[in-house]
């Protein structure tokens, strides 16, 4: 794993003012704090504990721009760059690695779909592709091909470091004259007429005209003391990991099981990531790891991968997914509240994946500016009563049973 130097104590007094206000310390807020920085605006960012300890505290994060929707690709493929460019700007070592990511799929509908979007993927230029069993094999020769209809890989695509990527877009904000602060609860968002004067915090106040809502799957309660509802709740999602394993596996991709949602891939030193989402996971805010989750992932295991089935796991990470009823991102600035609220929330799974794309959509939102990517299909108002919903993702891809790319796997 790529080193990372000790952070800087960021447990120091709250400034008076502040231009914009950013809650939550994890990718994305990170993000949005850096760019808005750079922008030339004075940023405090906000975070209830440690930098990264919510949904970014995941050891590894994958990055991708397989989606079935053209503005989920877009913010994939834009986060993708810059991700690549991380170390020249904010600066920092993120331990990306691109051994591609690997769908596969079980049946001729599933098959049908992906070539739909992998079609739709190559017009906006991400370079994915449909393979045979023998191109799998070639691949990941774990894999027991003949138990799927076919399979979808993007070579570009790959995983990173959240507490890296939270780190270097902190340290980079306060370089552009940013205050980040941890340790902080945002208690209050005090409003005057149709204009927000303050937060209130467990620090104390902060008078602002700006917030920012990036609280992951805290973002509902942060959000009713502004008087938004946004509808994100909490999921646990676990993962395990082997020892290094003797002989040493071979490098494969970011590979997933687009049925069960099992996935796995290389971690250092020598070993293997396992995970699989538990569908009878309830809405909690619960991050404690529970090794009881073991015969389901070692099931898909046997599944997917026979000759891995019994492969030790040595620990566990126990995190919370933010989830919205339709899978996909809030994004956006809200209306019918007083004063300027903007949010990056819910993002279902694709937080850290989508990070550096939103951090440029919200400074270009907060500035006035258009963004590069059209997000008005993530805004909040979809899930308002009565209206006809303009998710981004409307097609039967994204329906329950088949939601295409977008599956909130990783």
């Amino acid at each position: 794993m790529t080193s990372v130097r000790r952070p800087p104590d960021r447990r120091g007094g709250l400034p008076a003012r502040a231009e914009v206000v950013v809650v939550g310390g994890g990718a994305l807020g990170a993000s949005v704090a850096f760019h808005l920085a750079e922008d030339g605006v004075d940023v405090l960012l906000l975070e209830a504990e440690e930098l990264a300890s919510g949904s970014s505290g995941k050891p590894v994060g994958g990055v991708r721009a397989q989606f079935s929707d053209p503005a989920n690709v877009d913010l994939g493929r834009r986060s993708l760059e810059l991700y690549e460019d991380f170390a020249a700007r904010p600066g920092a070592d993120i331990g990306l690695q691109q051994p591609g990511y690997l769908f596969l799929l079980p049946d001729a509908a599933d098959v049908a779909l992906f070539e739909e979007s992998v079609a739709m993927q190559n017009e906006r230029g991400v370079a994915s592709r449909m393979l045979d069993h023998d191109a799998v094999r070639r691949l990941n020769p774990y894999v027991d091909v003949d138990r799927y209809a076919g399979a979808a890989y993007a070579a570009r695509d790959g995983f990173a470091y959240p507490h890296a990527v939270v780190e270097g877009y902190a340290a980079g904000a306060e370089r552009h004259g940013a205050t980040v602060r941890t340790h902080v609860t945002v208690t209050d968002v005090e409003t005057q007429g149709d204009d927000v004067v303050a937060v209130w915090t467990s620090a104390g106040r902060v008078r602002t005209a700006a917030v920012v809502l990036c609280a992951g799957a805290w973002t509902r309660d942060v959000a009713a003391k502004a008087g938004l509802d946004l509808p994100v709740d909490p999921y646990r999602r676990q993962i395990g990991f082997t020892p290094a394993l003797d002989p040493a596996p071979r490098r494969v991709p970011f590979t997933i099981d687009y049925g069960t949602t099992f996935y796995f891939h290389n971690a250092d030193p020598d070993g293997l990531l396992l995970g699989i989402a538990d569908p009878a996971t309830p809405v909690a805010f619960e991050r404690t790891y529970d090794p009881g989750w073991l015969p389901l992932l070692r099931g898909a295991i046997g599944a997917c991968a026979p000759g891995l089935r019994d492969v030790p796991v040595a620990r566990g990470w126990a995190g919370l997914y933010e989830m919205t009823p339709d899978h996909n991102a809030l994004i956006g600035e809200a209306t019918g509240v007083p004063g300027r609220v903007l949010y990056a929330a819910g993002f279902s799974g694709h937080g850290f994946l989508q990070a550096p794309a939103v951090g440029e959509v919200v400074r270009d939102l907060y500035a006035g500016r258009t963004p590069r990517i059209d997000v008005s299909g993530f805004g909040a108002d979809r899930f308002a009563p009565g209206t006809t919903s303009t998710s981004p993702t409307t097609s039967p891809t994204t329906s329950p049973g088949r939601r295409g790319p977008e599956a909130n796997i990783i």
